[in-house]
């Protein structure tokens, strides 16, 4: 009985490696093998920098609002602890957003708080 090759479908899970290479540089865009490597890397790189990014933005969002929160006096834990406590239910990016873009709604905030 004859060999029975699908080159259909390995002709098209080629081209969808290659495709996701594109504009990588020298032999990675166009050389199937190491295209592979480049973009199984590339994968795994961008699943675990989804994860980072998170991570990222909440410590920006600290960072902010301890600086908003120090130049009315108080340390970031303790407006934190007091909005918490206070029982506002606005979370770090807002809280962020507030210090650096609306001073003078986060004076207010930190006002209450107090």
């Amino acid at each position: 009985m004859p060999r029975s090759v699908n080159s259909v479908a390995k002709r098209a899970r080629r081209k969808k490696i290659l495709k996701q290479a594109k504009g990588y540089f020298g032999r990675r865009k166009n050389v199937y093998t190491v295209a592979k490597n480049a973009v199984e890397k590339a994968m795994s790189y961008a699943y675990r920098d989804r994860k980072n990014n998170k991570r990222n933005f909440r410590s920006l969002w600290i960072l902010r609002i301890n600086a908003g929160a120090r130049q009315h006096g108080m340390s970031y834990s303790q407006f934190i602890g007091k909005v918490k406590a206070n029982n506002i239910e606005l979370n770090r990016k807002v809280l962020a957003d507030l210090a650096m873009n609306h001073p003078e709604t986060f004076k207010a905030v930190v006002d209450k708080v107090k």
